[in-house]
């Protein structure tokens, strides 16, 4: 009879112990969701203070009321901070676009943006300075005609974005050497040049990097010597304005550059949409376990 008393409270002692280790377990799964909470988010890292994608956010964050900072960076610093997040599955918000290579790397989603603060799709325009088709006709035709998909962007991205060895050059001349045919059309029937040289202002985000080296390795190839500049966005719709650079394909339309393409509008020259279907946004990782701005934290 004692035997039983004993074995049954050794039951009951066990039952206990594998009760209190499922609560426990229960919370930590509990503390693990906490930690990929909006709730534990203050504050969303964004990239260059002045651009047009800071521009919009700061709208957003003051149209839904979010009880967030919104901090500068720079794209380099702004990955850097996504990537070890990542790494350590920690609540993240960054200000990103489409095209980038980190979607192509990183299970990330877009938040829905119900008000519509963001945008929609975007198109990345080609801007050029007055007089350029008068004095480098050569340069205004291949500037002109340069257009290409999503995918071809992602492909010079990922190439250089990855790896730190591959230079962004490195990356455009593989991608021109594997779509010769669309090179081709770009160039068809426009006449090489001698001793010409051509400036092209670049904001240092990688799509820009992606565009702005290709462009440059095919104008290299109709005789040009290219100069390549970086400038922060106003600076570069600045110095185009007054002649200081001949072209750009920076322009992210209708929403990310429209301040400073209103402000230049009468000063430049538009020779429209280089790539299609663009979009920006607050992104966040997958694993956390919101889908719009709506679930961030308000005031």
């Amino acid at each position: 009879m004692k035997q039983i008393v004993k074995k049954d409270i050794a039951f009951i002692s066990i039952s206990i112990l594998m009760i209190l280790a499922a609560c426990q377990g229960e919370a930590g799964d509990n503390n693990s969701e906490e930690d990929n909470a909006a709730a534990d988010i203050s504050e969303i890292v964004g990239i260059e203070p002045g651009s047009g994608t800071m521009t919009i956010a700061e709208e957003t964050v003051e149209a839904y009321d979010l009880d967030l900072d919104l901090l500068p960076s720079t794209e380099p610093a702004m990955i850097t901070e996504l990537q070890t997040a990542l790494e350590n599955e920690e609540p993240i918000v960054v200000t990103l676009w489409q095209p980038h290579w980190m979607f192509s790397e990183y299970d990330l989603k877009f938040l829905k943006d119900p008000q519509g603060t963001l945008g929609e799709s975007e198109n990345i325009h080609t801007m050029v300075r007055q007089g350029l088709e008068e004095e480098h006709p050569s340069a205004y035709k291949l500037l002109d005609n340069f257009y290409w998909e999503v995918p071809d962007m992602n492909e010079v991205m990922a190439k250089f974005g990855q790896n730190e060895d591959v230079e962004p050059r490195e990356a455009a001349e593989e991608w021109i050497a594997d779509n010769r045919d669309k090179v081709d059309a770009w160039t068809e029937g426009i006449d090489t040049v001698e001793n010409e040289t051509i400036e092209l202002a670049y904001v240092n985000w990688d799509t820009e990097l992606s565009s702005t080296n290709v462009v440059a390795l095919v104008l290299e190839e109709l005789g040009y010597t290219v100069e390549l500049t970086p400038l922060d966005m106003g600076i570069a719709f600045e110095s185009l304005s007054v002649g200081e650079v001949d072209g750009m394909l920076i322009a992210w339309l209708p929403v990310g550059a429209a301040s400073y393409a209103e402000q230049y509008k009468d000063e430049i020259v538009d020779l429209g949409p280089s790539l299609e279907g663009a979009q920006q946004g607050f992104v966040v990782p997958e694993y956390m376990d919101i889908d719009s701005i709506e679930d961030l934290p308000t005031k």
